[in-house]
């Protein structure tokens, strides 16, 4: 096991397999899907909170998803303490700002691909809001019940993925 957590790559498909456990366990342990996109419209209620005060319990959206920490949250903040622990384990972690692919195509400037992160974050967030759901709410748990909306949003994930990369670095994968 010791060898496997400092590996630099694991296999996708030992990993997918991971996954797809987990968001069985899941279902069958708290009977909810593994999702993650809720997390990050609580975490803006949590920052609108203490800005604004408590008056932004009296929204709408935040009625129906109060900000505060829950099991998804925690789902979060754990697959990033997960992926640095993996990255220091395997001696792979560095800070990057411009990584080499984006460099190679745009240039080295920071404030463009930080720009271009933050735009593409924003329209990721947003779009997951709209669809209800992420790429784990959908493609892993709504497939996984056999659900409509799941397939075709998973569907246009991957569409918009292959084309983003088809636009952004000249071709698709």
């Amino acid at each position: 096991m010791g060898e496997l957590l400092r590996q630099a790559a694991w296999s996708p498909v030992a990993a997918g397999i991971g996954i797809g456990i987990l968001a069985l366990l899941c279902f069958l342990l708290s009977d909810k899907p593994l999702a993650c996109s809720t997390s990050f419209a609580r975490t803006s209620g949590m920052i609108e909170r203490l800005l604004r005060g408590d008056r932004v319990l009296r929204k709408d959206y935040y009625r129906k998803f109060p900000p505060v920490i829950d099991w998804q949250w925690m789902l979060v903040a754990g697959i990033f303490a997960g992926a640095l622990l993996s990255s220091l384990l395997s001696g792979t972690f560095r800070l990057e700002w411009v990584p080499a692919a984006w460099a190679g195509r745009f240039g080295e400037t920071v404030l463009t691909r930080q720009l271009a992160a933050f735009a593409g974050g924003v329209l990721l967030g947003l779009g997951a809001r709209w669809a209800n759901g992420c790429t784990s709410g959908h493609g892993m748990s709504g497939i996984m019940q056999n659900a409509v909306s799941s397939w075709l949003a998973t569907l246009m994930f991957f569409a918009g993925g292959a084309a983003a990369a088809a636009i952004l670095y000249g071709k698709a994968g």
